[in-house]
């Protein structure tokens, strides 16, 4: 798929691997002027060099825990390129050691998962909106998962987290809008990327022998990849898709299209 982003700038979170870079790639090769951020600035730049296209990315550290330092990253991006035209909260967390009912889950755990796949979206949003009404457009896209849609057993944190995404982004979509500002969100299904691969995909995966029993619920009978989920990016992202505002695209093989058995 190919879009005209030439004239854009557009900051992904959590880009320095994954889901982010691959949108981040996908924008660079399209005409946008990127911006990767990551946790690690170390990791951003080496995921700038690697992204390649004619416009150089640009790299930064960004923690989207931090507002201040959120509000430093737009600040600066603002004064280098003038604008802000997409911003693409794709930093989350989800859990790796704690995989039980809600009586057992870690209250640390809890808030470390909120703060970023939820408080992070609200802030990193917050911050964007405020460059975007100025300019009266923009797009925002969130990140969010099917396990926002449809309830999974054993992550409480992540779900809940999710949920709260996939409602923001139509809530914002509501305020934002009349403001020439849109805003979608994506909802993956498992995708493989070096946290699933731990997970599941991988040989020493922790629950890798379960990883068949998820896929059967799968009609395309795989996960996704990280390219796959940037190809929806990039078409909500396109400037001729100008009407779709409040929209969850779902990227998820057929999951939650309805319960997939054999009779």
């Amino acid at each position: 798929m190919k879009s005209d982003l030439r004239g854009t700038v557009s900051l992904i979170t959590g880009s320095a691997r994954g889901i982010g870079q691959a949108i981040a790639k996908r924008y660079a090769a399209n005409g946008s002027q990127v911006i990767v951020t990551d946790v690690d600035l170390g990791a951003s730049e080496q995921s700038a060099r690697e992204i390649g296209g004619e416009i150089p990315a640009r790299a930064m550290a960004l923690n989207v825990t931090l507002p201040e330092q959120i509000d430093d990253v737009i600040s600066r991006v603002v004064a280098e390129y003038g604008r802000l035209d997409v911003l693409v909260n794709n930093a989350g967390i989800n859990t790796m050691q704690h995989r039980v009912t809600i009586d057992e889950f870690p209250r640390s755990e809890w808030d470390k998962i909120l703060s970023v796949d939820l408080d992070g979206v609200f802030q990193c949003s917050q911050a964007a909106a405020k460059v975007m009404r100025k300019q009266g457009s923009g797009r925002i896209i969130n990140i969010a998962s099917i396990a926002g849609l449809v309830p999974l057993r054993l992550q409480c944190a992540f779900i809940a987290a999710k949920a709260g995404v996939v409602n923001l982004t139509k809530g914002m979509a509501l305020e934002l809008g009349p403001m020439g500002i849109l805003v979608n969100g994506i909802a993956p299904g498992s995708t493989l990327t070096e946290g699933t691969r731990q997970l599941f995909y991988g040989a020493d995966g922790k629950f890798s022998d379960k990883v068949q029993r998820m896929l059967d619920h799968v009609p395309l009978g795989r996960p996704g990849t990280v390219e796959e989920i940037a190809v929806a990016a990039l078409f909500l992202a396109d400037p001729e898709n100008s009407y779709m505002n409040g929209h969850i695209l779902t990227v998820d093989g057929g999951w939650t299209a309805g319960y997939t058995r054999d009779f």
